[in-house]
């Protein structure tokens, strides 16, 4: 019986003949802990009292959640970060630098084949290059700093072929909130995703990278899919590292395995509060919206911001809405001023923020109002997600945001597409 890509990686991590539901310990290539998640996973490397960390190279701390600091209490957490960093060795990406998920790729901290952890729940966007990428807890960022390893129990795998033309106008992130929408909150829990299919392929990474980012939206441990041209075009230049690809053999076994036809797919929006509260944009049109944020580790890369500049251009943000933008990462924020995507936005009256989580996670810049609607490209719109419990949170892709925030209501994006 053949291997998923799941088996395999952590099998050759663990030099194991690995199967779905074995516990193995697996040596680690890759580790990340961001400010929401690092501090506790400092005190907790602290007690465990075993010197320095196994692999300091291998490890990165990034101040994303919070950036820039909005309180004295959060200033010291960030210091204290700052100081363990230069104390053990590790890479720090201080403010500015961008969401931790994409800091890890454009360094190319995680590549083709590799095993990573990251103190984070959406670490498991790094799948659309081909890793066995999960989030953990600051206990187990702990552990696996000090030791270079960690436990796993290899999950079952849920394989979803996608195949179709995408509609003119729906995007990934339609793709990846239909799949949450049909498969629930919970249909995949401690399952691998194996995400492929023709429209996989025809997706430009940032596409794809948005649909792994959503797997844990499913429950799922991981969000998988394989390697091609586009995958290793992302990583020329980056890195001298040698890696080697993972695919599923054909026989490999799964637990379910799912097939979507999008060709006939129209935007999608997720409802508040359940993020699997899935529907087509033109059954809540109309829904008045107060705020907008076209940004995150969901939707906050440079496909993301070209395809919401080509909505805002020329126009305006409606009058009492406020729209913040906020690039995922330093590069991206560099490439979207030469493409003069900044300047768009800004004429088109929105806040253009400092790479990072910016609103997602409501500790600062751009917190609800009570009763307001707001329209994100996020990937979470549970009660308080944004910092006020008495908000409502639309989850939508840059586009059906954008043009939203045009109209000051949910509006189809297709109507100011050519």
């Amino acid at each position: 019986m053949g291997r998923t890509i799941s088996e395999k990686i952590l099998g050759s991590h663990s030099g194991t003949a690995a199967r779905a539901g074995d516990i193995v310990v697996a040596e680690l290539d890759f580790m990340m802990a961001q400010d929401g998640t690092a501090p506790l996973a400092i005190r907790s490397y602290e007690g465990m009292k075993g010197g320095a960390p196994a692999h300091p190279e291998r490890v990165a701390l990034c101040i994303d959640h919070n950036a820039p600091s909005p309180l004295r209490s959060v200033s010291e957490l960030h210091a204290l970060m700052r100081s363990f960093a230069g104390e053990h060795g590790l890479e720090l990406n201080d403010v500015g630098e961008g969401v931790c998920h994409q800091v890890m790729l454009d360094k190319a901290h995680v590549v083709p084949g590799s095993l990573v952890i990251g103190a984070d729940s959406h670490t498991c966007t790094y799948g659309a290059v081909n890793a066995f990428a999960t989030g953990v807890g600051s206990t187990d960022m702990a552990a696996g700093m000090l030791s270079g390893a960690l436990w796993f129990r290899v999950p079952e795998t849920m394989k979803v072929t996608v195949s179709g033309k995408l509609p003119e106008g729906v995007s990934a992130k339609d793709i990846a909130l239909m799949m949450v929408g049909d498969i629930t909150a919970d249909g995949a829990t401690y399952m691998a995703l194996e995400i492929g299919g023709d429209t996989i392929t025809a997706l430009d990474l940032d596409g794809r990278l948005t649909i792994s980012n959503l797997a844990v939206e499913m429950g799922a441990k991981a969000g998988l899919m394989e390697a091609d041209d586009k995958t290793l075009e992302f990583f020329e230049g980056r890195t001298t590292a040698s890696f080697e690809s993972v695919s599923p053999d054909a026989d490999a076994r799964y637990a379910r395995e799912i097939a979507y036809d999008v060709s006939g797919l129209e935007p999608q929006i997720a409802r508040p509060h359940q993020v699997d509260n899935v529907c087509a944009v033109g059954e809540v049109a109309g829904v008045p919206v107060a705020e907008g944020l076209i940004g995150t580790c969901t939707n906050g890369r440079i496909e993301d911001l070209r395809s919401a500049a080509a909505v805002l251009g020329g126009r305006k943000v409606a009058a009492g809405v406020r729209l913040i933008v906020a690039p995922a990462s330093r590069e991206v924020m560099l490439e979207a001023l030469r493409e003069g995507l900044i300047e768009i936005f800004t004429e088109a009256g929105a806040a253009v923020m400092c790479p990072g989580c910016a609103s997602c996670v409501g500790t600062h810049q751009g917190v609800p109002g009570d009763g307001e609607n707001v329209i994100s490209t996020a990937n979470r719109n549970f009660k308080g997600r944004m910092g006020n419990p008495e908000a409502f949170i639309y989850l939508a892709s840059p586009t059906t945001v954008a043009a939203s925030c045009i109209e000051g209501k949910i509006t189809d994006p297709r109507e100011y597409l050519p």
